[in-house]
């Protein structure tokens, strides 16, 4: 990835009156930030256009698009150009909020109208529910970006519209965990990632609450974990250690069917005495 330099001036009044077709201005200005310092790839210039290439991935709850900003001024220059994901949040009227309630537990907005609203999934509930979605994975990613943890990171979040870094090679997104066979020698690395991540994450109290191996990538010889908006409390959410035993069951399934054997019970125990560790 390369980045054009937030230090360049650009004037309004030298743009056209508007992008090429079937393009959109970007949408940096009036966005909410990732934190800094912002990797270098990351485009801030507000002459930059950006263009919808496809749908990556389809979901319950979002639709991930790939997204190209670059700067139309008349260069080539690979630092004027980068790929990001766009992670679009559906609408109430779109998303499922069955699997809500569990992760919701242990998380308190300010105005008791607002939680009552949520509970009852009262129309203006489900908007809130919605809106507090999206922004919860924006803000975790943030925080685990800062932490040095292996997330994509957080470019910028526009009402219901996350863009965040692409994660791949050359324009060819990397494959979900899923989806690969790693060599043998890959294997047990690719598992002390996996503990090392998880350690961290709860060390901090926190664990996934939705994780396997479709919400992880294989990029090139490194996981990267993805899909966080209901990162769970371990200790302040009632159901916290039976979502942390959950993300463990479901990969070290994955390494064993892989051909690793793996210690499941050693793993969840670690990772329940680093998140109590800090009480």
């Amino acid at each position: 990835m390369h980045a054009f330099s937030e230090d360049a001036q650009f004037s309004f009044d030298s743009l056209p009156d508007a992008p090429p077709e079937g393009e959109r201005w970007s949408t940096w200005d009036g966005a909410t930030h990732g934190p800094k310092p912002r990797p270098d790839w990351v485009i801030t210039a507000l002459g930059a256009v950006e263009s919808d290439l496809g749908i990556l991935k389809t979901g319950k709850e979002a639709d991930v698009h790939v997204v190209r900003r670059w700067v139309p001024d008349g260069t080539d220059s690979p630092e004027h150009d980068t790929l990001l994901a766009a992670k679009r949040y559906r609408t109430s009227e779109h998303r499922m909020f069955h699997r809500d309630a569990g992760y919701q537990e242990g998380r308190r907005v300010r105005r008791s109208r607002e939680m009552r609203a949520m509970a009852r999934r009262t129309e203006f509930g489900r908007e809130l529910l919605s809106g507090q979605w999206a922004f919860a994975e924006f803000e975790a990613l943030g925080a685990l970006w800062e932490m040095g943890l292996p997330v994509p990171y957080p470019v910028q979040l526009n009402d219901r519209e996350m863009l965040m870094e692409f994660i791949g090679d050359d324009g060819q997104a990397a494959p979900r965990l899923a989806q690969t066979r790693p060599a043998p020698d890959l294997l047990a690395p690719l598992f002390e990632q996996l503990r090392d991540a998880l350690t961290v994450l709860a060390q901090h109290g926190w664990a996934h609450g939705d994780l396997s191996p479709y919400n992880v990538l294989l990029d090139g010889d490194r996981l990267v974990l993805i899909d966080w908006p209901q990162i769970v409390d371990v200790i302040g959410n009632p159901r916290g250690f039976e979502f942390l035993e959950r993300d463990v069951a479901n990969m070290c399934r994955w390494f064993r069917g892989r051909g690793l054997e793996v210690d499941e019970g050693e793993l969840l125990g670690d990772l329940v005495a680093a998140a109590t560790s800090r009480w």
